[in-house]
């Protein structure tokens, strides 16, 4: 990367950083209602991802999903505007804190319902199949918790006996919900998971920023080059609790201590001075930057309109367009030829 690169990923993790402590501080206002999950401490995971992704390249996760909109390119401002429920939200002030998307960007949302997005994964990777959409991967997200139910196994044996390509990213935070992997998890490492369906694997560290980066960008290779799925487990940490509403009484206050001295922007950061990148008093400045962006989107969100309550109804559902696949026009489907 060039040096603008490596400030342009620092200050977008700093920027989701305050999005989500904000958010925090609005959600707690009464300003932001409904359930909010937040992404502090897993920044280099989004952004590591979507700093090596391509635009041919889907981007579909679960409901923590603040950082990978952004990351995905969304504005931070239609962010917060979604989070506050405005019309000028990135859904239109419909989905708010867990159903953000903006499929432009290929970003196909976040979804509320645990591992339920997994096999609509399989579904946009084998759509790209069928259109011929020969270098576009599936990058399809999801925490531990959703490795133990029937979605997640369904999805990736399908993904497997039809070589789809698609990237499974488990993002293993410890915990699932307030329950630790290993009360909820047969097996040790989520990534083990994958060995049933003959699928490749690996486990790799998930607070580096640049570990993440160099990983992510060789496995879409090997997706690219050879085909098929793989599952990647990336191991992360949640700073804060699974939702606002989470009480946090079941991990020890040293565990998240310990955890907090490894993290993500501290590393990158220092990483940055060590290799000469920049200095202390450059990346101070792009601090300044990422305050500057998230105070403008908080602005720009207080000041947007409620949507009208006549457009309630509105895009619930949509008319059908004939789509060609593999010579088969849906049109003379339904006259019946």
């Amino acid at each position: 990367m060039e040096k603008k690169d490596y400030l342009d990923l620092y200050r977008e993790m700093v920027v989701i950083r305050r999005i989500e402590e904000r958010s925090a501080e609005l959600y707690q206002k009464g300003k932001i209602g409904g359930f909010l999950h937040l992404y502090i401490g897993q920044e280099a995971v989004c952004a590591g991802i979507g700093s090596v992704r391509q635009p041919q390249d889907r981007i579909i996760t679960a409901y923590r999903d603040h950082g990978w909109a952004i990351s995905s390119g969304i504005d931070p401002k239609f962010v917060m505007a979604e989070l506050l429920g405005k019309v000028d939200g990135c859904s239109g002030g419909r989905g708010g804190s867990m159903h953000m998307a903006d499929v432009e960007k290929n970003f196909w949302g976040g979804h509320a319902i645990v591992g339920a997005h997994i096999p609509i994964a399989a579904g946009l990777a084998l759509g790209d199949v069928y259109q011929g959409n020969d270098e576009a991967i599936t990058i399809c997200v999801f925490g531990d918790g959703a490795t133990n139910i029937g979605f997640f196994h369904e999805a990736l044996n399908l993904s497997k006996v039809w070589n789809l390509p698609v990237l499974w990213v488990c993002e293993n935070n410890q915990y699932g919900m307030g329950t630790a992997v290993d009360r909820a998890s047969a097996v040790s490492e989520i990534r083990q998971k994958a060995e049933g369906y003959g699928m490749r694997n690996e486990r790799i560290e998930g607070m580096d920023v640049i570990n993440v980066r160099k990983n992510v960008s060789r496995v879409l290779d090997t997706i690219r080059e050879e085909g098929g799925p793989y599952l990647l487990e990336i191991m992360t940490y949640r700073y804060r609790g699974h939702s606002m509403g989470d009480p946090e009484r079941y991990r020890a206050k040293d565990e998240v201590k310990k955890w907090e001295e490894e993290d993500p922007i501290g590393i990158f950061r220092r990483y940055l001075i060590d290799e000469d990148v920049a200095t202390e008093e450059v990346l101070d400045e792009q601090d300044a930057q990422a305050e500057k962006i998230v105070q403008e989107a908080v602005e720009f969100a207080e000041a947007s309109p409620d949507p009208e309550d006549e457009t309630l109804f509105e895009h619930i559902y949509t008319e059908p367009t004939p789509v060609d696949y593999r010579g088969y026009a849906l049109e003379k489907i339904s006259e019946g030829k």
